[in-house]
């Protein structure tokens, strides 16, 4: 059974923004902590950010700080990154989970920078 649906991505000019969707096929209200993670052909699977869904406490990579925004919406059950100032660099496929614990993944969201 499919856990975690993630989409908003696409192709967009380095500067450019795009805000990513989670959707969890549980209550989040249920959940610690949800975090983003990204993979690149060849490489690991990367941690991004993550939020804790009572105290919103919030962490993020160091390559994504100041640049890269994560949220819950509760009524839409319903976790975000939102990425502004993207770079080349920020190409990847994007998918979402819990840190304490990982459930199986989605099939992630395609995010390509390039102009």
């Amino acid at each position: 059974q499919v856990q975690l649906v993630e989409s908003g991505g696409g192709l967009v000019q380095p500067g450019g923004s795009l805000r990513l969707s989670c959707g969890a096929h549980w209550r989040l209200s249920s959940t610690y902590r949800m975090g983003w993670y990204r993979q690149v052909p060849g490489k690991e699977r990367e941690f991004v950010a993550s939020i804790g869904y009572n105290d919103n406490n919030k962490n993020y990579a160091d390559s994504v700080k100041g640049r890269f925004t994560i949220s819950i919406d509760d009524a839409k059950n319903t976790v975000y990154l939102q990425m502004n100032s993207l770079k080349p660099e920020d190409t990847a496929v994007y998918y979402c989970n819990t840190p304490a614990n990982f459930r199986p993944w989605g099939q992630g969201t395609q995010v390509t920078v390039s102009s």
